[in-house]
């Protein structure tokens, strides 16, 4: 069982429940050291001084900041002077529905789980996910881990506590940035893309969804261990990325095709004539279909491999 990586209790009004954080997700991408190519080694960094060119401690090392081009030095004691308090509770200030909030706002996800198993403890966290399922809402608050103080979102879970780190109103960029589209679309083609949503559209199951890069590179990395020669993939097609001439035409061909299994030339598809897809497609096809190893696969091996279904 993950360890807790921080201890407190969830308090509003005048309820408050013994919690402890633990981490919901799991880091599971590869990570690479780096290495000296001549040897294979592993390479150290180490802190040098760009004045004197030497080593430095790490007693030796301060912090600053530029602003305007100039470094501003701050010490330790100005740092600590604005730590937030060390308070040890997820203080909840508001309430929300779960669907008035912008998922653009939600940083880490994390689990509360009892912060003992006293009969008190377990009666009031019981309590309080029953009453946020009942509410359809989310808590908005805010608690202090190691240094930091965070906004915090706090909804019920799978019959137990989930608390998703939240992301300021200042720290998401305006889109005033982008460049702005001033032409609008004929309503017959909003239409059709509407249709063509509507058709793709299917009941959220995340199971349905892999980390292919990653499994690819299990495959090269498992590969190497045996011994075996890892052959290069070829160079991923670019024609899937231009922009259709006519769009119109487009999302009537592609409705046509999701529709009746023709191909967009309007004739019957010739598995031989699947070759043509792009990598996403054939990966697409090859899970409705259940192909084994579906996530290693280039892109001509997905369309042998659909061929031979």
């Amino acid at each position: 069982m993950a360890g807790p990586i921080w201890k407190g209790s969830i308090g509003f009004g005048l309820v408050n429940v013994p919690v402890e954080l633990v981490t919901a997700s799991r880091d599971l991408d590869y990570h690479f050291r780096e290495l000296h190519e001549t040897d294979g080694a592993p390479v150290r960094h180490q802190r040098f001084c760009s004045k004197e060119g030497k080593e430095v401690r790490w007693d030796e090392i301060g912090r600053g900041i530029e602003v305007g081009g100039k470094m501003v030095v701050l010490t330790d004691r100005e740092l600590e002077d604005v730590q937030p308090d060390r308070s040890q509770t997820i203080e909840i200030e508001s309430f929300a529905g779960l669907d008035e909030v912008d998922p653009i706002y939600f940083d880490r996800p994390y689990f509360l789980r009892p912060g003992n198993r006293s009969d008190g403890t377990l009666r009031a966290y019981s309590l309080l996910v029953e009453a946020m399922r009942g509410s359809d809402q989310v808590a908005i608050g805010r608690f202090v881990m190691r240094t930091k103080e965070y906004l915090a979102a706090v909804r019920e879970r799978d019959g137990v506590l989930a608390l998703s780190t939240m992301r300021y109103e200042d720290e998401i960029r305006s889109t005033d940035f982008l460049p702005q589209i001033d032409r609008r679309p004929a309503k017959e083609a909003v239409k059709d893309a509407i249709a063509v949503i509507d058709e793709r559209a299917v009941e959220w199951d995340p199971s349905r969804y892999t980390d292919c890069y990653r499994l690819r590179l299990k495959h090269v990395i498992d590969s190497k261990r045996k011994g075996e020669t890892v052959k290069a993939p070829e160079p991923h097609d670019e024609e899937d990325l231009k922009p259709a001439p006519d769009l119109m035409a487009a999302l009537r061909k592609t409705l046509a095709k999701r529709n009746s299994g023709k191909s967009t030339s309007g004739k019957p598809e010739a598995k031989g004539d699947i070759s043509r897809l792009s990598r996403d497609e054939l990966y697409r096809r090859a899970q409705e279909k259940k192909v084994e190893g579906r996530s290693s696969m280039s892109k001509e091996e997905l369309a042998k491999a659909l061929r031979n279904k």
